[in-house]
């Protein structure tokens, strides 16, 4: 079954027939309303019609020269092969190769002059003083150095607990 609006519309048209056209005029509550309806719907619908013809055009002959100068104009286009259009770009592959080989020899070059090793002159006279120093028992009782080396790491740790303070020969140089 058809919801009721489906059904209104088609019998306004008039395309209901038989058995749907009864069962649905027998739904209708008033149907001499409905009819008035109808007459009032087909009035509209002639009445439309007739205001909004479409107008008849001028200058016929023109209109179907640009429409059949168009129409050649789009077969010749299809017909001809479809070639993408060159486009240069500023990052062609030969300005990237350019650049990425530049790039690489400045940073070769920053690499050998950042990374030089200079010889290490050996250990300061500031770390042999406190590695051989020895704590004063009477400043600092408990006080205990001690000093763990790693020569392949070339790192000294010196570990100092309990001190209270630290003697004044013992200041940075």
């Amino acid at each position: 079954m058809k919801p009721f609006e489906e059904s209104w519309t088609a019998w306004l048209d008039g395309k209901l027939t038989g058995e749907e056209l009864v069962e649905f005029e027998a739904s209708l509550p008033d149907k001499a309303a409905a009819e008035l309806e109808k007459q009032a719907a087909h009035k509209l619908g002639a009445f439309l019609k007739e205001q909004l013809a479409p107008r008849p055009m001028g200058n016929e002959e023109f209109f179907h020269h640009r429409l059949r100068e168009q129409i050649a104009r789009d077969v010749a286009e299809e017909s001809k092969p479809v070639t993408a259009p060159a486009r240069e770009t500023w990052w062609s592959i030969g300005r990237l190769v350019w650049v990425g080989a530049t790039s690489l020899a400045i940073f070769a070059v920053c690499t050998f002059f950042v990374m030089r090793e200079q010889p290490s002159a050996g250990q300061s006279s500031y770390l042999t003083q406190i590695k051989n120093a020895r704590v004063d028992p009477i400043v600092s009782p408990n006080a205990t150095i001690s000093v763990f080396e790693t020569n392949e790491d070339r790192v000294t740790v010196i570990w100092v607990d309990g001190l209270q303070s630290l003697p004044s020969e013992y200041a940075a140089k």
